[in-house]
């Protein structure tokens, strides 16, 4: 007897790690009820789309990726931030066949398999088998990203997150602590926690007590984090609002419990700007709270984005940003021109700033900031590091300290050949450093 070929999806993820994970849950999902999937277009029966919806340049991308599935295959259903404009797709792709929004794992499946049922083969139930403990990743296996709540609370007026994804819902304290487990089990040596609102962890279940190995805990960030840092990996923290509650990660981070890196999404450095924005933290406040967590842990490294030209912003309001650069003296630092965002309440603000403008400040923040990194990088040279092995080439090893997130961070660069494979942490000397990368070499001489 010839054996059954299950049905083949192909899919494709956009969008930023929180629709990353989305798409792995996905997945694991398909994998467990038995489809295959399939690494391109021609092999694959249907095809799902997992979009973005963010910002103008993220609809374009995902309407594009849209059309292509639809040229290549002819069968597509669309998922992601996206779909919450349903109508936008159907009108620009009317060949699709179905449409759901963001963390919708129920719909796209009930959407699969109208479309392309599940293998009906005795003999190869249960599917378990089929998926690993820890799920299906997208990540390289020794990280993950690991996301403790969907939504957000906040109405930050440049922002359309909530319409598509919510307000806050937190997790489980105990099914966090269990997915966690199971990725390190499975090898993760890096946790990268992600939400919307990392710092409001818990607050939409006002923070009541959970179980994890019999103990109870209190649903919340530096609780969460106190247990993370119990395994045997990195725990990296992203999007974190400078709230007065991050005070409590402080003593983790100069504990070693977890990674002193904080990704803080900080927007604007004038308070007229943050206030127009709606932003939850006033710019004198932030500083004052970042040398105070700097007494308390000089390790500590902070990274950050930041919107420029913003409807109304100033010549003045540019200056107190980059006044506020100098201050926060950030060890990385993203910049984005404004862009509007079909929905957003910012697009009805009066004074918008011309497109060249926006362009001659971001190049203008990007070089001041720069200034900033550069000498930075230039501090650890002499130092030891550990860092985390990413890639092994024949020529060098791609590696990251506690100072780098993967994708948006630097990397340590260490030449030569070496016997070590993704995942290895050693330890390393900085010898040099370049205007991203720090250069390094082993100290262990038996890596020769």
């Amino acid at each position: 007897m010839n054996p059954v070929v299950p049905p083949r999806i192909g899919f494709v993820s956009l969008g930023c790690p929180k629709a990353t994970v989305d798409s792995e849950r996905i997945l694991t999902q398909l994998r467990a009820e038995g489809y295959g999937i399939a690494p391109d277009y021609a092999g694959a029966d249907l095809v799902v789309v997992n979009t973005c919806g963010f910002i103008d340049a993220a609809v374009e991308e995902s309407l594009e990726a849209i059309g292509e599935a639809l040229d290549a295959n002819g069968r597509v259903i669309v998922t992601g931030c996206l779909g919450s404009r349903a109508e936008l797709i159907r009108a620009t792709h009317p060949r699709v066949l179905a449409v759901t929004g963001p963390h919708a794992d129920a719909e796209v499946m009930a959407a699969v398999h109208a479309h392309l049922p599940a293998p009906d083969d005795p003999a190869h139930r249960p599917f378990t088998s089929l998926v690993p403990p820890q799920g299906i990743k997208l990540t390289p296996p020794h990280y993950a990203y690991l996301k403790i709540a969907e939504g957000c609370n906040h109405r930050c007026s440049f922002c359309i997150i909530p319409s598509l994804r919510g307000d806050l819902v937190s997790r489980p304290l105990g099914q966090v602590m269990a997915e966690a487990v199971r990725l390190v089990e499975a090898g993760v040596r890096e946790l990268l926690i992600i939400s919307q609102d990392t710092s409001a962890y818990g607050l939409d279940l006002r923070y009541r007590r959970d179980f994890w190995e019999g103990r109870p805990l209190r649903t919340d960030l530096a609780t969460l984090a106190r247990c993370l840092g119990e395994l045997p990996a990195w725990v990296r923290l992203h999007y974190v609002y400078p709230y007065p509650q991050v005070d409590r990660l402080i003593p983790l981070m100069a504990e070693g419990l977890i990674l002193p890196y904080l990704d803080m999404p900080l927007q604007h450095g004038s308070p007229a700007v943050l206030a127009a924005m709606r932003r939850p933290a006033a710019a004198e406040r932030v500083l004052e709270r970042l040398a105070d967590w700097r007494r308390q842990c000089p390790e500590l490294v902070l990274r950050s984005t930041f919107i420029v030209g913003f409807p109304g912003e100033t010549e003045a309001d540019f200056e107190a940003l980059l006044a506020f650069l100098t201050a926060a003296q950030l060890d990385r630092v993203g910049c984005f021109a404004y862009s509007p965002v079909a929905g957003a309440a910012a697009n009805a603000l009066p004074d918008p700033v011309p497109e060249a403008l926006k362009e001659d400040r971001r190049a203008c923040f990007m070089a001041h900031q720069a200034a900033i990194s550069r000498a930075k990088l230039a501090a650890r040279v002499g130092t030891r590091l550990t860092v985390l092995v990413d890639a092994v080439e024949a020529t060098r090893v791609i590696a990251r300290s506690y100072a780098d997130a993967p994708e948006i961070d630097g990397t340590v660069i260490v030449p030569g050949a070496w016997d070590l494979a993704p995942g290895d942490f050693i330890e390393v000397q900085v010898t040099g450093s370049a205007e991203h990368d720090l250069i390094a070499e082993p100290v262990a001489a038996d890596l020769a």
